[in-house]
């Protein structure tokens, strides 16, 4: 699936590639006085220090082992979550704080690998049948017992027309019990990301009891939860804090820290909030937030694998449509520079559309293909790259208007829309800016005619599965987030089958052809991989430090760093 911190809906099937969604501003940090004035957001430079470098920084898949117990934790969103129902709305803030209160069938390990969980079994038959034995033992946060039948219940759920999850379930032909413990899912096709997808929402298994009882009210300030996870949803005040609290009679281990406190802010708040001591950590969906933070007092800051990356979509428009100009353009832009101005040299730059967390397996095969893909996406370019460059459009012709970039005024998007219209400008194609307010842009993703206006967005995406096939549907001829209308049976035909090839070899060859060709069209124009950064009180240690915290019950393993 592709997701953002609040997705809009994925265009080529379930969350398989999102946009990640800008931030509003603080509402509940006022409670605790966090709303004094702060260094602002990402410029490493205002804080006296040069930027980092990226490609050196060590990637751990988690932190050290805590040793001691807690009694509360005070944590930090971007965001206030819409909602609490991930099948409706499926936004990252909410699922930051529901990985820990509810429970999937397979779970994403910290080192992304997958992992079956309340599905204790898992056999395939055949290449079209999934057999799974739901874990005995497991009891939703009312007390009840959780059942095969309430597993059918929620895969149905999340199958349902509208529902986020439903495009997971398009090569699905029946689910159905076939033992007091086992349930049988059939595929049309042989299927190799399905068992992937429950390790995302696709897999949350629900209380049907409690949603019926909430109606529409389900996932809303004032509701109970529906899960069996390692906490419970103690309170939600909206605009205020929402508190998790460890459910007693969890049926796995027992979490380390009793209550964890979110609250929400953005930029120079949430700056000032961990700065001060009056918050204890982060996920920093931005790495600004994290550059911001690089030399403050008693705070430590770790770095993860990530499937996420930033990026420039061309639409439909024109300026960009024709593939020797869109390539013309990665060849001149100047990603260093972008993720020392934008990100202080918290982003790497990077030649592939999705970022090395996807890597879940065949590391060494993706790793081989991303370097030889270097040579189209420079990272700083040369006198030979804009030679031709220039070359490129000379040839195609420069496009008779300007090229409009499409972007917000946060401070990253603003770096790399400026380094576009510079790189379009150094190889003589005019261009420039169309800046509008975080809520319009955000309809730049889900709304054909909001982008009626713009040749290119910057845009910044990640995948939810640990597969970069997970990704590169996303330039099928029918996917919706093929914007730019690039068509090519072969591609087309490599995609599909390797969706449909199950051993992990064979489905990294055809995915990195694939990735090569998408690549070579420029269907996206990738600019670099965002490693998760995690913002943690120096006090304090154990949760994971990669992608896996939006699936993965990180709040459980959060504790005392001493004893």
């Amino acid at each position: 699936m592709t997701h953002p911190p609040t997705r809009p809906p994925s265009p080529t099937g379930p969350p398989q590639a999102a946009p990640r969604r800008a931030a509003r501003a603080a509402a509940g940090l006022a409670a605790v006085s966090l709303l004094a004035a702060g260094c602002a957001g990402a410029d490493t430079n205002a804080l006296g220090g040069a930027p980092a470098d990226a490609a050196k920084l060590t990637l751990r898949a988690t932190t050290p082992p805590a040793q001691g117990r807690l009694d509360r934790a005070d944590w930090l969103l971007e965001d206030e979550p819409d909602s609490l129902d991930l099948d409706r709305q499926g936004g990252s803030a909410g699922r930051v704080v529901l990985t820990n209160v509810c429970e999937r069938l397979y779970q994403l390990q910290p080192d992304m690998s997958v992992e079956p969980f309340l599905a204790e079994k898992a056999r395939t038959p055949d290449d079209r049948r999934l057999v799974l034995t739901v874990r005995d033992g497991v009891t939703f946060h009312d007390g009840s017992k959780l059942t095969a039948a309430d597993v059918l219940w929620s895969l149905k759920r999340h199958a349902a027309k509208d529902m986020e999850q439903s495009d997971e379930f398009g090569n699905v032909s029946s689910m159905r019990r076939t033992g007091p413990r086992e349930l049988t899912i059939r595929f049309k096709e042989p299927d190799a990301l399905f068992t992937k997808a429950l390790a995302g929402d696709a897999g949350i298994v629900w209380n049907p009891r409690r949603i019926a009882a909430a109606g529409k009210e389900f996932g809303t300030p004032g509701q109970a939860d529906a899960c069996s996870g390692p906490y419970r949803l103690k309170e939600w005040k909206s605009g205020d804090s929402l508190t998790i609290e460890a459910y007693d009679d969890y049926w796995g281990t027992k979490p380390l820290t009793r209550r964890v406190v979110f609250r929400w802010a953005s930029d120079s708040a949430l700056v000032n909030a961990l700065r001060t001591g009056a918050a204890d950590g982060t996920y920093a969906e931005s790495p600004n937030t994290a550059a911001a933070l690089r030399r403050a007092k008693n705070l430590r800051q770790y770095y993860g694998p990530s499937t996420a990356s930033l990026v420039l979509i061309p639409t439909a428009r024109g300026g960009l449509k024709d593939p020797a100009i869109r390539r013309a353009l990665s060849l001149s832009l100047d990603r260093k520079g972008i993720a020392n101005s934008g990100y202080g040299g918290l982003v790497q730059p990077w030649a592939a559309p999705v970022g090395a967390g996807a890597w879940g397996y065949e590391r060494p095969r993706f790793a081989a293909a991303q370097k030889k893909l270097g040579a189209a996406a420079p990272a700083t370019p040369t006198a030979d790259d804009l030679a031709e460059a220039k070359k490129l459009v000379k040839e195609a012709g420069a496009p008779d208007g300007p090229v409009v970039i499409g972007t917000d005024s946060s401070q990253g998007r603003t770096v790399v829309a400026n380094a576009t219209r510079a790189a379009l400008q150094r190889i003589g194609v005019r261009a420039q800016i169309k800046t509008v307010p975080p809520a319009q842009f955000e309809e730049f993703y889900s709304d054909p005619q909001a982008r009626d206006g713009i040749d290119v967005l910057v845009g910044d995406w990640y995948i939810s599965k640990a597969d970069p096939m997970g990704f590169y549907d996303n330039g099928l001829s029918d996917s919706s987030n093929n914007w730019v209308g690039f068509k090519d049976p072969a591609y087309d035909r490599l995609v599909h089958k390797a969706l449909a090839t199950l051993d992990d070899t064979e489905r990294a060859r055809l995915t990195t052809e694939a990735q090569r060709r998408f690549v070579d069209a420029a269907v996206w124009i990738p600019v670099a991989q965002v490693p998760t950064a995690l913002v943690l009180s120096d006090r304090l240690t154990g949760p994971p430090s990669s992608q896996s915290y939006l699936y993965y019950p990180w709040a459980a393993r959060l504790g005392a760093r001493k004893g």
